[in-house]
Order: C-alpha cells, then sequence, then structure tokens
C-alpha cells in the first residue's frame, strides 16, 4: 500500500518536472500526475514486454483520495450562485446534459457495431469523455466488477486521449467561430487580459487576505474533519441506495452528503459559514493529483492491445461528435455571440477533458480577441456542480440499462 502510493508520488513529481520542461504539455493543460505517470506506465509495459515481469498494486490509499476528491466536489455546490450565470448557465447545463447522453449512445453503439463489449463503449463514452481521469478513477471499479477486464487501463487510456484532444479542439474551434461570424477584432496588443488579474496580485491585497499559520492549521483541521465525517455518512447512505438494485459509485453518497452540507450552511454577508470550503477544495485538489498519480503509473497498458484500435475508432468518433455537436447545436442554442463562441471552445475543453482546459481554451481565444466576463462565470459553476452530478447520474443509468 505505501510503495504504490510512493510510486503514484514519484509520479506526480515526475509530472512536474516535465511540466516545466516541455511547453507542449503547459500550453494544453496536461495534468502532472497524468505526463508523469504514463512515463512510469510505460517503463512498467516495456519492463513487463521485456523481462516479463508482473507487477501488482494495492489501490488502498488511491481510493481513499478518489473519495476524498469527491467528497470535496460537494463541497463546491453551491446552489446560490446559480443566478449569476442566468439563461446561459441554464442552456449551458442542457447542452452539458445532452452532449453526456449522446457520447454514451454514440460509443455502445460503435461498440456493438463492432462486436466488441458495450462496456468498453460505456469507458470510452461520457466516463472518460465528460468525467475526465476523476470520474475514470470512480467508474472503473464498477466496470470491472460487471466484468471488463483492464477496465482501469481502458477508462484512463481514454481519458488522456481526451485530456489532449479536447485541448486541441477547443481554441481553434472557438476562433473560427469568431472569425467566421466577424464577432469580434482581434485585440493586436498582449494586454487582452488587462483588469482581470486576481486582487491577490498586489503587495496590499496580498497582505489583506494573509493569514496565519495557527489560524491556517485550525481551518484545515475543521476541513479535515468536514471531509471525513461527509465520506462515514455517504457511505451510510450509498449502503441504502444500493439496496435499490441500482448501481452507483462508490463515491456518490459522499458527494450528495457534501452538498447538502454545503447548502445547509450557505455564507451570509453577516455571518460567516463554518464550512472551510478553500481548505476543503486545497485538499480535494491535493488528493486528486495523488489519486491519478497513482492511477495513471500502475496501469496495465498491456491489457489494451486487443482492443486498440476499437477503442481508437470510438475515442475519434467522440472527438468528431463534440466538435459538430458544439459548431452546429451548442454555439446556436447560446445565441451566436462572442460569449457563445468562447463558451463553446470552454465545452470542448470539459467535454473531452476536464475544467481546466475549458478555461485554458477561453483563455486562449480571449488573448487573441478580448476579455469575455460571463463565460469564466459559467464554465467554472458547470465544472465545480453539476458535469460529475449529471454524468454520475446518466452512466448510473446507461449502466444498469446494459
Amino acid at each position: 500500500m505505501y510503495m504504490t502510493a510512493g510510486v503514484g508520488v514519484v509520479a506526480l513529481l515526475l509530472g512536474l518536472v516535465l511540466t516545466r520542461a516541455v511547453p507542449f504539455l503547459k500550453r494544453f493543460c496536461i495534468p502532472a500526475p497524468v505526463s508523469g505517470g504514463i512515463i512510469i506506465s510505460l517503463l512498467i509495459l516495456l519492463v513487463h514486454g521485456l523481462l516479463g515481469v508482473e507487477f501488482s498494486f494495492d489501490g488502498t490509499i488511491k481510493d481513499i483520495c478518489m473519495m476524498l476528491f469527491f467528497t470535496s466536489v460537494g463541497f463546491q455546490s453551491d446552489l446560490r450562485v446559480l443566478r449569476k450565470g442566468g439563461k446561459p448557465l441554464v442552456v449551458m447545463v442542457v447542452l452539458v446534459a445532452v452532449l453526456i447522453t449522446l457520447q454514451n449512445i454514440l460509443s455502445v453503439g460503435l461498440a456493438k457495431a463492432m462486436h466488441v463489449d458495450p462496456l468498453v463503449g460505456m469507458a470510452a463514452g461520457s466516463i472518460s469523455m465528460s468525467g475526465g481521469h476523476g470520474t475514470s478513477g470512480g467508474f472503473y471499479p464498477v466496470l470491472a466488477s460487471m466484468g471488463l477486464e483492464g477496465a482501469d487501463s481502458i477508462t484512463m487510456a481514454a481519458a488522456t486521449f481526451g485530456l489532449v484532444a479536447g485541448s486541441l479542439i477547443g481554441g481553434p474551434l472557438g476562433e473560427r467561430l469568431v472569425r467566421r461570424h466577424h464577432l469580434s477584432d482581434e485585440s493586436g496588443a498582449a494586454d487582452g487580459f488587462e483588469g482581470v488579474e486576481a486582487m491577490q496580485s498586489t503587495k496590499e491585497s496580498r497582505a489583506k487576505h494573509g493569514i496565519s499559520e495557527e489560524r491556517a492549521f485550525r481551518n484545515y483541521t475543521w476541513a479535515s474533519c468536514q471531509l471525513i465525517i461527509s465520506m462515514a455518512l455517504g457511505m451510510g447512505l450509498s449502503r441504502l441506495l444500493s439496496k435499490t438494485g441500482i448501481t452507483f459509485p462508490t463515491y456518490f453518497g459522499a458527494l450528495i452528503v457534501a452538498a447538502v452540507i454545503r447548502n445547509v450552511f450557505p455564507e451570509q454577508k453577516r455571518r460567516k459559514s463554518p464550512i472551510c470550503k478553500d481548505e476543503i477544495t486545497a485538499i480535494g485538489n491535493i488528493c486528486l493529483s495523488l489519486f491519478l498519480g497513482m492511477a495513471m503509473a500502475t496501469l496495465k497498458l498491456w491489457e489494451l492491445s486487443g482492443l486498440m484500435m476499437s477503442l481508437l475508432a470510438i475515442l475519434l468518433a467522440q472527438t468528431v461528435l463534440i466538435a459538430l455537436y458544439a459548431s452546429l447545436v451548442a454555439f446556436p442554442a447560446l445565441g451566436k455571440n462572442y460569449d457563445a463562441a468562447v463558451l463553446v471552445s470552454g465545452l470542448c475543453g470539459f467535454g473531452l477533458g476536464a475544467t481546466p482546459n475549458a478555461m485554458a481554451n477561453m483563455s486562449a481565444v480571449c488573448y487573441k480577441y478580448h476579455y469575455a466576463v460571463q463565460p469564466f462565470i459559467i464554465v467554472p459553476i458547470i465544472g465545480a456542480m453539476f458535469v460529475d452530478i449529471i454524468n454520475t447520474g446518466i452512466i448510473t443509468l446507461f449502466l444498469n440499462l446494459l
């Protein structure tokens, strides 16, 4: 267990070094544990191929990190922020739900057409596309329990493909829509983000937002307690849900409990919420990095050999689907304006990868033209509050139909 965790940390550290050294990784927002983990998994594949050595890993700490991450996602689900997004937010939520459904219909349909296990189609559907590595890690044990051999390798490989594809097509697609419909002139300067910098960028603001070590310790302690209590209550809820006969991921109960607690104790103007949201988010992000490091480094890539062509065909079809959906459906639905073009580039980002990819895509478009306020409000709300919850529900429905 501890050695597996150590391998995951090495993957994370290696990825951090690679991200600094290789501009491509930073440009397309490839997570450090993903790049480092792929290198280690390729080395393991080489040793397995040349020497026939079999590696065995313990996933206990990895599963704990996964549970902590999704519990932290629940704590980010503040329903009061919905009004900040307005009508475009509601439209975007509907578009995301439809996209997730189409991704699963396409992948399962292609899998059946190619006489491949439909569970392979699910692994290459919204689990790895809209869900990314986080949801892939949460659902591959479910797919494995349903009989899919090499579920972890298939879902993680598909998620990595989606991560790169989402970064490659999102920015160019948004830029093409802006240019084709004459929605904005190029900024012509390097100050496209003037006035967008965080308040903490000045010395005075940093001092204002400063926090003592003792207070930080108390906040992180309280945040850890809130996460663990939510996980404990969530496991009880998951056991109750399992009695319905419907298959849910292990983290679903904890995510729902955390979301309920977050909205029972909202932030008030005159009264601060007892929920340590920032610290919980930080802990969740750390756990996600550790989880991805362990998950990517321990992939058994040799299990993909028999599915390589079928899996690649499904993933290429997913890329074509989101490109057509974003330009022909999402762009008109969002109003065919500049904000819509920026949002479409973000949709490609988290529709095939993750929210950071969406933010990077939108930033690339805005840097060339001008900053758009609403997309940078809507996309983080969608990524933090809706994608995982909607995706989990739709995936659960498809799995139970299969």
